[in-house]
């Protein structure tokens, strides 16, 4: 039964999604098989294709991974996109601020810096600042939740336009090249730069922007899981997710476990800057996320807040955000709305399957 909840269950939403899907193109006057063929041939046809993919699903791991450690002890992060916002400029900032002269986007050359360091030394500099700042974004919310009973959803929601807000105009008046229309700060020392993947593995074309950050999302899914499972901070966090009124009959300080839980799901949230800013973009770009903190509550839902199943649902939206380019392109009347489409009425079909699982437990044990 724990194999068809886990598993089968999440397959059955996916699988149901395609189907209204697909009822949708033949009413647009489309072929569904047209469109789901340019959808996954463009998302597994090649190499170049792959990689793209998972390039949109990287981000999607690191987001889905943090609501999914929310939710593990009973919280809903809506704050993720924050986060990962404040995040990325620090990142930036670090890389700005230490990283020597650079050539910007114009061809000059310019130094923001107070200091050139290493790359050994900035790279991880830079990412320490990202999972700092994201990490303590979401702590915010904890706390306020620990210590006055605030709601983490109000909290966070509000959080988010603050840190988009804040950085936003510390982007425009501060840290942005006179003369550029686009509002992103100066570029990041090179020091600052990660590798792209196609530097190691030569079957990667050199203009897909996968980067060494979609194996720090691995990893992080491995750390997740032994966190959460295999050390007796997870189990208190999970105990706390599961009721809290019992954990804290059996010692366990529920007020710890929330700020440690949104800490935790912040830091990751902010990993979102690392492979943003010191792997594809090189600076910080205002609008720069594809709603990825909100995206990443489906990834959880759809991955059953599982590391595996994050990891699973984030390459099935990758999937949708690389295929539907091309349905969009390439079909009469279908546009690349259709991604959306389906990302919804999967996180439908999972809520409904989710209601329905508990709702019969409740009544077997009756």
């Amino acid at each position: 039964m724990n194999i068809v909840r886990e598993i089968v269950w999440p397959l059955i939403a996916v699988l149901a999604a395609f189907v209204v899907g697909g009822i949708v193109i033949l009413l647009l006057g489309d072929n569904p098989l047209t469109a789901y063929s340019l959808l996954l041939s463009n998302s597994f046809g090649s190499v170049r294709d792959i990689g793209w993919t998972l390039h949109y699903a990287t981000p999607l791991i690191f987001t889905g991974l943090a609501v999914a450690v929310a939710f593990r002890c009973g919280l809903l992060n809506i704050g993720v996109e924050g986060q990962l916002y404040v995040a990325a400029f620090a990142a930036a900032w670090v890389g700005i601020k230490f990283g020597g002269t650079v050539v910007n986007i114009f061809g000059k050359e310019e130094n923001w810096s107070w200091v050139s360091l290493p790359a050994i030394i900035l790279i991880p500099l830079c990412m320490l600042a990202a999972i700092a700042a994201g990490g303590l974004w979401g702590a915010i919310p904890g706390m306020l939740k620990a210590r006055f009973g605030s709601h983490e959803v109000i909290n966070t929601i509000m959080l988010n336009f603050i840190g988009i807000a804040l950085v936003g105009y510390f982007t425009q008046y501060f840290y942005k090249l006179p003369g550029d229309p686009i509002q992103r700060t100066a570029e990041i020392g090179e020091a600052a730069h990660i590798p792209r993947l196609n530097q190691f593995i030569t079957a990667i074309p050199y203009d897909v922007p996968l980067n060494v950050a979609f194996l720090l999302a691995l990893l992080m899914c491995v750390v997740v899981y032994v966190f959460l499972w295999k050390t007796k901070w997870g189990y208190e966090l999970r105990a706390v997710g599961e009721n809290p009124s019992a954990a804290e009959y059996g010692g366990i300080s529920t007020k710890k476990q929330i700020i440690l839980a949104m800490t935790i799901s912040g830091m990751l949230a902010g990993m979102v800057g690392i492979g943003e800013v010191q792997g594809t973009r090189h600076h910080f770009e205002s609008g720069f996320s594809a709603d990825w903190g909100f995206l990443g509550i489906a990834v959880a839902l759809l991955g059953r807040n599982h590391p595996l199943g994050v990891l699973i649902a984030a390459i099935f939206f990758g999937v949708l955000s690389r295929g539907e380019i091309f349905v969009d392109a390439f079909t009469r009347y279908v546009s690349k709305d259709l991604g959306w489409v389906l990302q919804a009425v999967i996180i439908l079909f999972v809520a409904s399957l989710q209601m329905y699982s508990k709702g019969k437990g409740r009544t077997a044990k009756v």
